[in-house]
């Protein structure tokens, strides 16, 4: 079950859908509240959580892995807890995964204005502080309207050296273009609800999670600092994590057949 990056939508890994079949692994994605073609509402952790849950439910599968990038990170570790999924999720997978941002060392400090003014209005209105978070993504927006290049030179301060090369693909780069057109079609309102979801306070017991956790991330990675990787490893009862030198948000494009390999394996 793979949970996608903020901003993103389920196309995020279409680039290695032949990759997948010759893995062997079934593959399930959806579109968060308000991504996509998925209607606009509220949402935290723990719903959406419940979310991925039912869409197992009506797959048929009784037991499967997660998987979330980056902003989809929460996400993934959220329907792991006893309450939601529990022991009907085999591993779990973070890949460049936001960790909490009010317990993760200077996290906070590291915000936008926007942004720090959107966490000030929570936990009391988070309707108001989803919609603060969500206009912080007008630039982006703005992007998709314009074109590819635009979306390239629009999060070009975002990323690593090896981040860049990346996005310059022309297969990497434009599905990950592709993915974040689909997931911005109705507007930033699913961006607003996933920061106000993980920026904000948690709503999951982190210490609570027994089941096995695996951590990728890349030393360089200016948007998941190493600090979120190594303060989920700290706080997880069991978490192997892995943090790649010179590479950054990006890695799961140059690696996705191995974490596949790796959580198909639990």
């Amino acid at each position: 079950m793979y949970f996608h990056g903020t901003p993103g939508s389920r196309l995020d890994v279409a680039s290695g859908d032949e990759l997948v079949a010759a893995v062997g692994v079934r593959l399930v994605s959806f579109d968060r509240p308000g991504y996509g073609r998925s209607s606009v509402s509220p949402f935290g952790l723990l719903a959406v959580a419940k979310d991925a849950l039912n869409v197992a439910d009506q797959l048929g599968v009784e037991r499967f892995a997660t998987l979330g990038l980056s902003g989809g990170g929460p996400f993934a570790i959220a329907i792991a807890t006893a309450a939601i999924g529990g022991p009907r999720v085999a591993r779990v997978g973070i890949a460049s995964g936001a960790g909490p941002f009010q317990e993760v060392p200077g996290a906070i400090d590291g915000l936008s204005e926007i942004d720090t003014r959107a966490v000030a209005l929570l936990p009391d209105s988070p309707a108001e502080a989803a919609a603060t978070f969500a206009s912080g993504f007008e630039p982006i927006l703005t992007a998709v309207r314009e074109g590819d290049d635009a979306v390239r030179a629009a999060f070009e301060p975002f990323l690593s050296a090896r981040d860049r090369v990346l996005f310059a693909d022309p297969v990497v780069g434009a599905s990950i273009i592709a993915s974040i057109r689909e997931g911005l079609r109705q507007g930033a309102s699913g961006s607003g609800w996933d920061n106000a979801a993980y920026v904000g306070g948690w709503e999951i017991d982190i210490a609570a999670i027994q089941t096995p956790v695996l951590l990728w991330y890349g030393d360089e990675d200016l948007m998941a600092p190493p600090a979120h990787a190594q303060w989920l490893e700290e706080h997880l009862p069991d978490a192997r994590l892995v943090i790649r030198s010179g590479e950054g948000h990006l890695g799961i494009f140059e690696h996705l057949a191995e974490m596949l390999d790796q959580l198909a394996a639990g």
